[in-house]
Protein backbone atom coordinates (compact mmCIF):
# COMPACT_ATOMS: atom_id res chain seq x y z
CA UNK A 1 0.00 0.00 0.00
CA UNK A 2 1.08 3.28 -0.78
CA UNK A 3 0.24 6.48 1.28
CA UNK A 4 -0.55 9.89 -0.72
CA UNK A 5 1.37 11.29 1.97
CA UNK A 6 3.79 9.08 3.49
CA UNK A 7 5.00 7.47 0.53
CA UNK A 8 8.49 9.13 -1.12
CA UNK A 9 8.26 10.17 -4.61
CA UNK A 10 10.98 9.54 -7.04
CA UNK A 11 11.07 11.24 -10.46
CA UNK A 12 10.42 8.67 -12.69
CA UNK A 13 11.32 9.53 -16.59
CA UNK A 14 8.42 7.72 -18.58
CA UNK A 15 10.55 8.95 -21.25
CA UNK A 16 12.39 5.18 -22.20
CA UNK A 17 14.23 4.30 -25.83
CA UNK A 18 16.82 1.87 -27.08
CA UNK A 19 19.93 3.88 -28.78
CA UNK A 20 20.89 0.81 -30.97
CA UNK A 21 17.38 0.46 -32.79
CA UNK A 22 15.88 4.05 -32.93
CA UNK A 23 15.16 5.52 -36.48
CA UNK A 24 16.83 8.67 -37.79
CA UNK A 25 13.68 10.94 -36.91
CA UNK A 26 10.46 9.82 -34.97
CA UNK A 27 7.89 9.53 -36.73
CA UNK A 28 5.51 11.16 -34.73
CA UNK A 29 5.67 13.91 -31.89
CA UNK A 30 3.59 13.34 -28.26
CA UNK A 31 3.07 16.92 -26.86
CA UNK A 32 1.62 16.98 -23.03
CA UNK A 33 1.96 19.18 -20.30
CA UNK A 34 4.20 17.46 -17.86
CA UNK A 35 5.90 13.85 -17.22
CA UNK A 36 2.72 12.74 -14.86
CA UNK A 37 0.65 12.98 -18.17
CA UNK A 38 3.28 10.47 -19.72
CA UNK A 39 3.24 8.10 -16.79
CA UNK A 40 -0.36 7.98 -17.25
CA UNK A 41 -0.86 7.47 -21.49
CA UNK A 42 1.88 4.87 -20.95
CA UNK A 43 0.42 2.82 -18.09
CA UNK A 44 -3.08 3.15 -20.04
CA UNK A 45 -1.78 2.26 -22.72
CA UNK A 46 -0.15 -0.82 -21.17
CA UNK A 47 -3.03 -1.75 -19.73
CA UNK A 48 -4.96 -1.49 -22.26
CA UNK A 49 -2.72 -3.43 -25.13
CA UNK A 50 -0.12 -4.50 -22.83
CA UNK A 51 3.11 -6.04 -25.21
CA UNK A 52 1.56 -5.34 -28.76
CA UNK A 53 3.24 -3.47 -30.98
CA UNK A 54 0.74 -0.39 -31.06
CA UNK A 55 0.87 -0.06 -27.50
CA UNK A 56 2.45 3.50 -26.63
CA UNK A 57 5.43 2.08 -24.44
CA UNK A 58 6.59 0.19 -27.92
CA UNK A 59 6.07 2.84 -30.04
CA UNK A 60 8.49 4.95 -27.56
CA UNK A 61 11.30 2.02 -27.12
CA UNK A 62 11.22 1.89 -31.39
CA UNK A 63 12.00 5.45 -31.71
CA UNK A 64 8.94 5.89 -33.38
CA UNK A 65 7.29 8.28 -31.13
CA UNK A 66 8.97 10.97 -29.20
CA UNK A 67 7.53 12.01 -26.02
CA UNK A 68 7.69 15.56 -25.15
CA UNK A 69 6.47 17.34 -21.76
CA UNK A 70 6.48 20.87 -22.07
CA UNK A 71 5.11 22.20 -18.57
CA UNK A 72 1.88 24.16 -18.71
CA UNK A 73 2.53 27.65 -17.86
CA UNK A 74 3.67 28.02 -21.50
CA UNK A 75 1.28 26.49 -23.65
CA UNK A 76 0.93 29.09 -26.95
CA UNK A 77 4.55 28.99 -27.39
CA UNK A 78 4.43 25.68 -28.10
CA UNK A 79 1.74 26.05 -30.52
CA UNK A 80 4.36 26.77 -33.59
CA UNK A 81 7.60 26.07 -31.83
CA UNK A 82 8.11 22.47 -33.62
CA UNK A 83 7.29 23.39 -36.76
CA UNK A 84 10.89 23.80 -38.36
CA UNK A 85 10.79 19.83 -37.47
CA UNK A 86 8.34 19.46 -39.75
CA UNK A 87 7.40 16.08 -38.05
CA UNK A 88 3.31 15.24 -37.42
CA UNK A 89 2.20 16.19 -33.75
CA UNK A 90 -0.40 14.93 -31.42
CA UNK A 91 -0.91 17.59 -28.33
CA UNK A 92 -2.86 16.68 -25.58
CA UNK A 93 -3.70 19.21 -22.73
CA UNK A 94 -5.77 19.35 -19.40
CA UNK A 95 -9.02 21.05 -19.87
CA UNK A 96 -8.78 23.00 -16.61
CA UNK A 97 -11.66 25.14 -16.26
CA UNK A 98 -12.58 28.78 -17.72
CA UNK A 99 -11.33 31.34 -18.32
CA UNK A 100 -8.12 29.08 -18.53
CA UNK A 101 -9.99 26.55 -20.82
CA UNK A 102 -10.91 29.53 -23.49
CA UNK A 103 -7.56 30.13 -23.71
CA UNK A 104 -6.41 26.75 -24.29
CA UNK A 105 -9.24 26.04 -26.94
CA UNK A 106 -7.46 28.74 -29.13
CA UNK A 107 -3.96 27.10 -28.75
CA UNK A 108 -5.41 23.96 -29.84
CA UNK A 109 -6.94 25.58 -32.92
CA UNK A 110 -3.67 27.16 -34.09
CA UNK A 111 -1.96 23.63 -33.39
CA UNK A 112 -5.06 21.93 -35.45
CA UNK A 113 -4.14 24.72 -38.70
CA UNK A 114 -1.02 23.43 -39.42
CA UNK A 115 -0.58 19.92 -41.55
CA UNK A 116 -0.08 17.20 -39.97
CA UNK A 117 -0.51 18.22 -36.76
CA UNK A 118 -3.71 17.22 -34.16
CA UNK A 119 -4.75 18.88 -30.77
CA UNK A 120 -6.98 18.54 -28.45
CA UNK A 121 -8.25 19.35 -24.91
CA UNK A 122 -9.58 16.47 -22.13
CA UNK A 123 -13.04 16.62 -21.54
CA UNK A 124 -12.93 16.25 -18.32
CA UNK A 125 -11.02 18.84 -16.22
CA UNK A 126 -7.39 16.75 -16.04
CA UNK A 127 -6.10 13.56 -16.86
CA UNK A 128 -7.03 12.76 -13.15
CA UNK A 129 -10.19 13.11 -13.54
CA UNK A 130 -10.48 9.61 -15.68
CA UNK A 131 -8.85 7.69 -12.67
CA UNK A 132 -11.53 5.37 -11.18
CA UNK A 133 -11.95 6.15 -7.39
CA UNK A 134 -11.20 2.20 -6.65
CA UNK A 135 -8.09 2.21 -8.64
CA UNK A 136 -6.97 5.36 -6.24
CA UNK A 137 -8.30 3.14 -3.06
CA UNK A 138 -6.36 -0.20 -3.93
CA UNK A 139 -3.22 1.79 -4.46
CA UNK A 140 -3.51 2.99 -0.35
CA UNK A 141 -5.09 6.22 -1.26
CA UNK A 142 -8.19 7.46 0.41
CA UNK A 143 -12.10 6.72 -0.70
CA UNK A 144 -13.04 10.05 -2.20
CA UNK A 145 -15.70 11.13 -5.27
CA UNK A 146 -13.92 11.42 -8.88
CA UNK A 147 -16.21 13.49 -11.08
CA UNK A 148 -15.32 15.45 -14.64
CA UNK A 149 -14.70 18.39 -12.49
CA UNK A 150 -13.59 17.99 -9.32
CA UNK A 151 -10.15 18.50 -8.47
CA UNK A 152 -8.98 15.52 -7.54
CA UNK A 153 -5.34 16.06 -6.52
CA UNK A 154 -6.52 18.07 -4.40
CA UNK A 155 -9.22 15.81 -2.48
CA UNK A 156 -6.50 13.11 -2.66
CA UNK A 157 -3.82 15.74 -0.85
CA UNK A 158 -6.54 17.27 1.73
CA UNK A 159 -8.36 14.07 3.32
CA UNK A 160 -6.03 13.00 5.18
CA UNK A 161 -5.58 15.80 7.08
CA UNK A 162 -9.38 15.85 6.97
CA UNK A 163 -9.48 12.49 8.83
CA UNK A 164 -7.21 13.25 10.86
CA UNK A 165 -7.31 17.20 12.47
CA UNK A 166 -10.33 18.36 10.69
CA UNK A 167 -10.57 20.12 7.82
CA UNK A 168 -9.77 23.85 9.52
CA UNK A 169 -5.64 22.60 9.13
CA UNK A 170 -5.69 21.77 5.59
CA UNK A 171 -7.42 25.83 5.32
CA UNK A 172 -4.88 26.65 7.32
CA UNK A 173 -1.77 25.33 5.72
CA UNK A 174 -0.13 28.56 2.83
CA UNK A 175 -1.02 28.04 -0.87
CA UNK A 176 2.54 27.14 -0.74
CA UNK A 177 2.55 24.29 0.96
CA UNK A 178 -1.22 23.44 -0.26
CA UNK A 179 0.39 23.58 -3.44
CA UNK A 180 3.10 21.64 -2.38
CA UNK A 181 1.04 18.70 -0.86
CA UNK A 182 -0.77 18.81 -4.23
CA UNK A 183 1.59 18.41 -6.74
CA UNK A 184 3.22 15.19 -4.46
CA UNK A 185 -0.94 13.79 -4.46
CA UNK A 186 -0.55 14.14 -8.07
CA UNK A 187 2.51 12.32 -8.73
CA UNK A 188 1.31 9.58 -6.33
CA UNK A 189 -2.15 9.70 -8.39
CA UNK A 190 0.15 8.82 -11.67
CA UNK A 191 2.77 6.40 -9.85
CA UNK A 192 0.63 4.52 -8.04
CA UNK A 193 -3.10 4.80 -8.66
CA UNK A 194 -3.02 4.62 -12.81
CA UNK A 195 -1.48 1.10 -12.99
CA UNK A 196 -3.92 -0.36 -10.80
CA UNK A 197 -6.73 0.67 -13.38
CA UNK A 198 -8.50 -1.64 -15.34
CA UNK A 199 -9.91 -2.24 -18.95
CA UNK A 200 -12.87 -1.92 -17.18
CA UNK A 201 -13.06 0.72 -14.53
CA UNK A 202 -11.64 2.87 -17.47
CA UNK A 203 -14.69 2.26 -19.48
CA UNK A 204 -16.58 3.27 -16.24
CA UNK A 205 -15.30 6.38 -16.07
CA UNK A 206 -14.49 6.99 -20.28
CA UNK A 207 -17.72 5.44 -21.61
CA UNK A 208 -17.27 7.67 -24.13
CA UNK A 209 -13.87 5.67 -25.13
CA UNK A 210 -11.94 9.69 -25.08
CA UNK A 211 -8.67 7.67 -23.52
CA UNK A 212 -8.73 5.02 -26.23
CA UNK A 213 -9.35 7.25 -29.13
CA UNK A 214 -6.36 8.97 -27.94
CA UNK A 215 -3.58 6.34 -28.08
CA UNK A 216 -5.73 4.59 -31.49
CA UNK A 217 -5.28 8.48 -33.23
CA UNK A 218 -1.44 8.43 -31.78
CA UNK A 219 -0.61 4.86 -33.36
CA UNK A 220 -2.80 5.24 -36.46
CA UNK A 221 -0.60 8.48 -37.43
CA UNK A 222 2.77 6.40 -36.60
CA UNK A 223 1.54 3.90 -39.11
CA UNK A 224 0.79 6.46 -42.07
CA UNK A 225 3.69 8.90 -41.16
CA UNK A 226 5.72 5.15 -42.06
CA UNK A 227 4.25 4.73 -44.99
CA UNK A 228 3.53 8.00 -46.12
CA UNK A 229 0.55 9.72 -47.90
CA UNK A 230 -1.66 7.99 -50.02
CA UNK A 231 -0.06 4.31 -48.81
CA UNK A 232 -0.59 1.83 -46.46
CA UNK A 233 1.59 0.56 -43.68
CA UNK A 234 3.10 -2.68 -43.41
Amino acid sequence: MHSPVTSSYEVHDPVRSNPDSLPVRPLLIVVVEGAHDLEFLLHVSRVLHGADKSSLGQLVDRGEVLLLPVGGSHLSLWSTRLAALALPEFHLFDRETEPETALRQQIVHRITARPGCFATLTAKRSLENYLHPQAIVEAGGPVIAVADDNWVAELVARRPFEARLGQPVWSALSRRAQRRLVQRAKRWLHRWATPQMTPELLDERDPQGEVRGWLQRIAERTCYSAAGPGQSAS
